[in-house]
């Protein structure tokens, strides 16, 4: 399982992209809001509990600080996609990208680029193919219709 987690409601259509990718991959998700600042009890025991409930890997999404992914990382033991989001409040998403990026020494977050949802949700399910030979047929599929997709794309052009 994928937990999918945001630090607001507002981040919902960026994330939405995670979260209709991997069901497409037929994995099972986790979707809720978990804000760093606002609700900090809850991230604290979602992100110590999260691995005894099936997650096996987590995406957090967050805006203007963007503390999540890396609150999230610092109390659990399973790998954590960062997807930086350009708020409203935003210093034009770089704040979030920073945040996120530079994690200190023993607490890795990794990290796609702002609004990334889409490419966090391909790591993650990446990450659980390791292990699922089936998940990994399907992501080999998955990529070879994106390289399709270009060469449709390309001998349309060159017409």
């Amino acid at each position: 399982m994928i937990a999918i987690i945001m630090g607001s409601d507002s981040d919902l259509p960026i994330m939405q992209e995670a979260v209709g990718l991997i069901k497409e991959f037929n994995v099972e998700t986790f979707v809720d809001i978990v804000s760093a600042h606002r609700t900090p009890e809850k991230l604290y025991e979602f992100s110590k509990n999260a691995h005894n409930k099936g997650i096996k890997v987590i995406i957090a999404g967050a805006g203007g600080a963007a503390h999540l992914p890396g609150m999230v990382a610092s109390l659990s033991p399973l790998p954590v996609i960062g997807v930086p989001i350009k708020s409203r409040n935003s210093i034009d998403g770089w704040d979030s990208v920073l945040s996120i990026l530079q994690m200190p020494s023993g607490v890795p977050v990794a990290t796609v680029a702002l609004n990334g949802a889409k490419n966090a949700g391909i790591l993650a399910l990446q990450i659980l193919a390791v292990n699922n030979t089936e998940l990994q047929e399907k992501m080999i599929s998955y990529k070879e219709k994106l390289k399709n997709k270009v060469i449709i794309a390309s001998k349309k052009i060159r017409k």
